[in-house]
């Protein structure tokens, strides 16, 4: 009886404890995102940089000029899809193969001298068996000449933000005035992609066949890392062992430029370093869709008494996996909104933050034109708009 007494005596005693006894007991600490550090490459330069946020996870001497080689065939072949959208030609054109062409050192596709080759088979000889031939039989019937259509390419990297380009020739072959960067490569890459999918697509076959000789893909990433669906691979002597290499999960699509390694399975072993890297660790997630109504606000004086508010484009981020969570944003409008307002004028800052850090800024526009009102309703808005800021100015 005493023990059960005693029992009975401890449990109301629990009981009667204050419950602030229990609150002060320490919360478990929330689990930490860990992100180590980027692997170190053994390479003149590189870039780790998401397709959709445009946001870099690791870089190196990125704006250090570096020779292309046949990284160069990327932009020959943005410049063919040009041509192609542009209606200039077909892939179904058969292409006069000259004796320069047919002459071309290095690697071939093997297309005989006064041949004639389609367009589409000439594409595949750049992108999967880094024809030098074929890169210079499509420039000059693209152009007429290489040179003329070294101008083209140099034109649509002025146009992309390739800052730190210059091409002479369309296969990549040393020159003292053809280079680039990484970073420049990574634009270039973007571009590919986004521009011109279904040409993309060439860039993760692994084989072609031409006149019955069966070359195989060079970027042997294709085979190493399932992720990965191209792009590209350069080498000679000065440039090093280059390669641009890009591969997609769920929402993220990572661009990977390494150049100038010191030899085939170094680049490979590098990139797949990158890649790796970035999809382990790193997660993209879209946000916000272009054109879509994030908020309305009221305008005054016009034909509407409220006006849509949105982006001009899709806005992705990239963060460390396992933060979405924590990813806050917040919307800056101007506070008084006046019509005439056209579509796209910018209204206001959408502003995405990740632990009181700012990840991104982008303007908020108009998603549709709202012209003046008539003589009468804009005369009442004055009055109204006149109320509405006394009263502000009062309760402030």
């Amino acid at each position: 009886m005493q023990l059960k007494s005693l029992k009975t005596t401890l449990f109301i005693s629990i009981l009667a404890l204050p419950f602030s006894i229990f609150a002060a007991l320490p919360s478990l600490p929330q689990p930490t995102v860990i992100i180590p550090a980027p692997p170190a490459l053994t390479a003149k330069s590189y870039i780790l940089i998401d397709q959709f946020s445009n946001y870099v996870i690791t870089e190196q001497a990125v704006d250090q000029r570096v020779e292309p080689a046949s990284l160069t065939k990327m932009m020959t072949v943005y410049v063919v899809d040009h041509a192609l959208k542009d209606g200039k030609l077909t892939l179904a054109d058969n292409v006069l193969i000259s004796e320069k062409a047919w002459r071309m050192p290095g690697s071939r596709m093997f297309v005989d001298v006064n041949s004639q080759v389609s367009v589409e088979d000439l594409l595949r000889g750049i992108i999967i068996q880094s024809g030098n031939d074929a890169s210079v039989a499509l420039a000059e019937h693209v152009a007429g000449s290489e040179s003329a259509f070294a101008e083209l390419m140099n034109y649509y990297a002025k146009h992309l933000g390739m800052v730190n380009t210059h091409f002479v020739n369309s296969t990549g072959l040393p020159d003292p005035n053809h280079y680039t960067s990484a970073r420049d490569m990574a634009i270039l890459a973007k571009a590919l992609i986004q521009d011109f999918p279904t040409t993309y697509a060439t860039y993760a076959q692994k084989e072609f066949i031409y006149k019955n000789i069966k070359q195989t893909n060079r970027n042997r990433l294709l085979w190493r890392n399932d992720l990965v669906d191209g792009i590209k691979t350069g080498h000679t002597d000065s440039a090093g062992f280059c390669l641009v290499a890009s591969g997609k999960k769920d929402q993220m699509r990572l661009i990977a430029v390494v150049m100038g390694t010191n030899s085939d399975d170094n680049r490979i072993d590098e990139t797949n370093k990158l890649l790796t890297y970035g999809f382990r660790f790193f997660e993209t997630r879209k946000l916000y869709s272009a054109a879509t109504s994030l908020q309305k606000n009221r305008i005054w004086m016009g034909k509407e008494n409220e006006v849509n508010l949105g982006l001009k484009d899709d806005l992705y981020v990239t963060i460390g996996l396992g933060q979405y969570d924590q990813v806050k944003s917040s919307m800056n409008v101007e506070p008084i909104i006046k019509a005439p307002a056209e579509a796209g004028a910018v209204l206001g800052t959408l502003t995405v933050q990740l632990d009181n850090k700012t990840l991104t800024e982008r303007p908020m526009v108009a998603l549709q034109t709202i012209p003046q009102a008539g003589l009468f309703s804009r005369l009442y808005d004055s009055i109204a708009l006149t109320v509405h800021r006394l009263i502000a100015k009062v309760t402030a």
